[in-house]
Formats: C-alpha cells, structure tokens, sequence
C-alpha cells in the first residue's frame, strides 16, 4: 500500500504570512503545497485589475510566495497547487516560469486550469435566479464585473497528471484544492464517495492554513496557544483507503488537537449533515477526532453522497461606494463631544444637498458591534468613526472631508483625523449553473 501523501497548507488567505509557507517548502517533506488565496471578492477584484493590464489579474503576492517557495520545491520534489491564477490563470503561469528562470532554476512547465470564467454564459441566461434574493440575475447585468464557477476537484486532477512541477487555477472550491492531490495521487474514483468524503473532511480542515492550528482560536486562559507569534501551518497525512491525520512541523508554533480541529471544521459549514461542495455532498456528523501523538488529529467517519448537477457560481458587481472619516475624542465628556461631531458632520452632508442610502455612526469600543449599552462606563478616551454608503462618488468623498474638518470646525479636542477615504464596493450573489453547460479545460504552459 502506499505511504500516506502528505499535503502542507501554504496560505488560508490572499494576505497570509509567508514564513509558515517556507518552512514547510524547506521541511515539511511534503508531497504537495497547497495555496488557497481567493476570497470571494477576490476574484471580482482581480478581473478589475486584468481588464486594465491583461498580464495581470492574478494575485498580487503570487511572485513574493512562489521567489520565497519555488528553489526548496524544486529541490525537494514537492509539486505546488494554487488558485492563485484568481481572474487569469495563463498570466499567472507565465509569472512562474518567469520567476523560475530569474532564480536560476530553469524553465519549468506550469499547468492551467481555466474555464470557471461563466459570465459570458450567465449573460446569456438572464433569467437564472440569485440564491439570496430569488430575483433574476438580469438584475445584476449592468454592474457585473465577474461570474465564476466553483469547480472541483476533478478538473485539478486532469491539470496535475500533466505532471508539471506548478499548477494554477481560477476559481475553484477550497476543499477541493486538497481533496484533488489524493484522488490523483491514489487514482480515487469519482463515485467512491466515502473517500470523497474524507478528502473534502481533509480539504476543510486544511483550507483556512492557521485556523487548526492555533489561529482564531487563541483567548488567553481559557483556550492558550503556544508560540502564537510563530503559529506553523498544517499537514495533512491522507492515506489511500482515505484515512486522514492533521498535523504540523513539531518545531512551528501553534497547536493541533480536536478542539483546534473541532471549530475549524464547523466553520462556515451551514448544514454539517449536508455541506455541498463541487465533488460531493458531505456529513460530518458522525467524524470522530481522536489524539495520535502530540500535535496529530486523526480523522474518521466522514460520509460522502452523490454531487448535485450544479456548479455554484459567485457573481461580482459593482455596489456604489463608502465614504469614511474618523476623528478622535479624549478627556471628561469625550463620549459626549464625539456624538456632537457626528451630528455636525450629518448635518453639514445634508446642507451641502448630499443623501445616502445607508449611514452608520460608531463610538469605536463602545458601539460599534453590539450598540451602546445601558449603564456603560464612560471611557476617558473614544475613537468616532462615520460611514455612509452612496451611488455617488462626490457624495463619499465628503464624508471624509467633513469628518477632518471637525479638528478646528467642531467640539474641543478633536484629534488624529484621518485621510478621508472612498472605496468602491464589490458586492457578490450567488447561483447555479448546470455543470453540462461549464467547459472547463487544462494545458500546459510551456515554451516561448
């Protein structure tokens, strides 16, 4: 039987640390790193960005990781699989083998995996309906930056047996970035799906990097993590009849056990008897994590049903904009001058003939995620932070101006405004689109 494949955890998100990474590429004798970047604006984002320089798109940290990861891949022959190719794949492979030749390392092949681009299909069928409200995505036409399939991990396995050292995806589902080592590795059939199950178990369990080990989890004297600053990322051992322990670098810092690995499978899991990915529909709850040495969860009963016929799709749009300003207040009666300057700053918005469809108010570390409270203490000190959403960008941008304003045109002791700041809001719904109708495809890039 063969040994257990064992698949490290490069990053959880598109901003992660790289140092964890690193360690695993130098010690983690593993057979494969697994970069999961792609929020689910990310990628909306990352098309904003191709349509203006189309040699871009990918991820912007894709060079840093892969100059940091690629010298102790290669020479350890441990194969890399990302979605870092976000809203350009074939860009991002041809990054790669840029960043390989300039290291030294010679020209290496890179595999794509594209074709969970669908909003030319979703433009064609405007009567799909959006899953949050049940209205039609013609709704959303006007505004769409980007439409993409989540696919799984059959097609990642077609990109990997072309055997190529890197392979780079699009938009596909995150447990099935490392649900698909294994069902190529160990040749898995697509309708096994206990198997299915365990590698998707594995998949979640690994796809948010820190999460299970030590990340998130941390609340000093109840739930303590040693070593947080240097908190390692997690391996998965998957072995070939789908037997699965989570683990670490046992020099990294952070902690495996089945609490670290409890929370991180309930993670955004709405229905743990029914959690529907790409490649199966997975049960959780009968999986069992039970202690196999320090730092080692192991895995077992996940259970695994049919697929359904759709691919969820996350469609991106433009939301209009949020314009923000901030403003300090501190000594006897802060509170009280800080609710005054944001009375002002309404006020003055509504002179200048400005309206917004949403505002929000918040005495940061007093209200601003439960509301104020009766009987709370005053503090001595309190940050003001105003934010109103608009389809206007003057209008945004005069949230911060008047909100700076207040240092000299409002109550006492206003201090540390900051710049005024507009960004535009990437909005996201959801759908189905039959899987007959997705063609997605794998090559290559190579040469040239």
């Amino acid at each position: 039987m063969r040994k257990p494949l064992r698949i490290g955890a490069g990053a959880g998100f598109a901003d992660d640390r790289l140092a964890p990474a690193v360690e695993l590429a130098a010690s983690g004798a593993i057979d494969w790193l697994v970069f999961e970047c792609l929020a689910e604006r990310t990628v909306a984002r990352e098309n904003q960005t191709r349509q203006k320089n189309p040699e871009l798109g990918y991820t912007p940290y894709l060079p840093m990781r892969f100059e940091a990861v690629l010298p102790d891949c290669l020479k350890n022959g441990t194969r890399i699989l990302t979605n870092m190719g976000a809203a350009n794949p074939p860009a991002a492979a041809r990054m790669t083998r840029r960043i390989a030749r300039d290291l030294g390392l010679g020209d290496i092949a890179c595999a794509v995996v594209q074709g969970d681009d669908v909003s030319e299909l979703v433009r064609r069928r405007p009567d799909l309906k959006i899953l949050e409200n049940g209205e039609p995505v013609e709704s959303l036409l006007p505004r769409m930056v980007s439409a993409n399939a989540y696919l799984g991990a059959d097609v990642v396995r077609q990109a990997l047996a072309l055997g190529a050292p890197v392979t780079v995806t699009g938009r596909v589902a995150d447990p099935s970035l490392f649900l698909a080592p294994a069902l190529y590795h160990f040749n898995w059939d697509y309708d096994d799906w206990q198997r299915l199950a365990a590698g998707t178990a594995a998949g979640h369990l690994l796809e948010c990097a820190a999460q299970v080990t030590g990340g998130c989890f941390a609340d000093p004297g109840k739930k303590d993590v040693e070593d947080l600053a240097r908190c390692g990322f997690p391996i998965g051992e998957v072995a070939a009849d789908g037997g699965v322990v989570i683990t670490k670098l046992p020099d990294s810092g952070g902690r495996v056990d089945a609490a670290t690995c409890t929370e991180q499978l309930l993670y955004e899991m709405h229905d743990p008897a029914s959690y529907i990915t790409p490649d199966c529909v997975l049960d959780i709850t009968d999986v069992e994590l039970t202690s196999d040495g320090k730092n080692r969860v192991r895995v077992s009963g996940a259970r695994g049903w049919p697929r359904t016929p759709f691919y969820k799709v996350t469609v991106g749009y433009t939301d209009g904009y949020i314009g923000e300003g901030q403003v300090s207040y501190a000594g006897i009666n802060a509170v009280g001058r800080a609710k005054l300057c944001a009375e002002v700053v309404q006020e003055r918005l509504r002179l200048r003939g400005f309206s917004y469809s949403e505002t929000r108010v918040d005495l940061i570390g007093i209200s601003s995620l439960h509301g104020e409270r009766p009987n709370q203490p005053e503090p001595y000190e309190v940050r003001l932070r105003i934010a109103c959403r608009t389809e206007n960008r003057k209008a945004a941008e005069a949230v911060g101006f008047e909100t700076r304003a207040m240092h000299v045109n409002g109550p006492a002791g206003g201090g540390g405004a900051s710049e005024p700041s507009v960004r535009e809001i990437l909005a996201v719904q959801s759908l189905l689109l039959p899987r007959e109708l997705v063609r997605p495809e794998v090559f290559i890039e190579e040469g040239g």
